[in-house]
């Protein structure tokens, strides 16, 4: 009885988000205009991948990891496809995007935190107030997308690209290591992923 209530326990705190709450931070004007110009231009259809073949076996192998979690292959390849365009045009790891949203959300689009964040990127209400424009909705997949992006690339910048600060600075963490060790765990073990190489002929 306590073995099987000690496995429903951790079961159910490995399906927890650690969605932190980024924390605000006047911007210089010039940083503010940045980035407002960052989340607002118009996303391209389609990612951009090397080869097509490369293209092929990413969206493949990371629809096969992310189908529990997202069934409807649609959508899930819809996500992936935003998640990839995203994340490069922000000058991310697209794998690092995936883990820091498995962290954050659990892959769930209508997630909340206790802090007010929301959507897949668990991003705080002030940035939209900040640097977006007032029709812009964090439940939407490319704007959640865009804004999470975005900032953690602010964060990164601000950081010398120290990722374990960004991290920290995302959650609204700094400091501590939890968060940013989850999600380094999290992407380097779930979401890690290299392009096969071609045997030349």
């Amino acid at each position: 009885m306590r073995l099987r209530f000690l496995c429903i326990l951790l079961a159910f705190w490995a399906n927890l988000a650690w969605a932190g709450a980024q924390q605000y931070e006047p911007l210089a004007a010039s940083v503010q205009a940045a980035l407002h110009a960052a989340v607002s231009d118009q996303a391209s259809p389609e990612p951009r991948f090397d080869t097509i073949e490369e293209k092929i076996d990413w969206l493949t192998e990371m629809s096969r990891r992310l189908e529990k979690r997202m069934p409807d292959r649609r959508a899930r390849h819809e996500f992936l496809r935003a998640v990839h365009y995203e994340a490069r045009r922000a000058g991310l790891d697209p794998q690092l995007v995936l883990g820091l949203i498995q962290v954050e959300s659990g892959f769930r689009k209508h997630a909340v935190s206790s802090a007010g964040a929301r959507g897949y990127m668990q991003v705080m209400p002030f940035w939209v107030k900040l640097i977006g424009k007032p029709d812009h909705n964090l439940f939407h997949l490319r704007s959640n997308l865009r804004f999470g992006c975005t900032i953690l690339r602010h964060y990164l910048d601000i950081e010398n690209g120290d990722l374990y600060r960004a991290l920290g600075r995302y959650n609204g963490s700094l400091g501590r290591p939890e968060y940013p060790n989850m999600v380094r765990a999290t992407w380097e073990k779930q979401w890690a992923w290299a392009p096969r190489q071609l045997a030349a002929r």
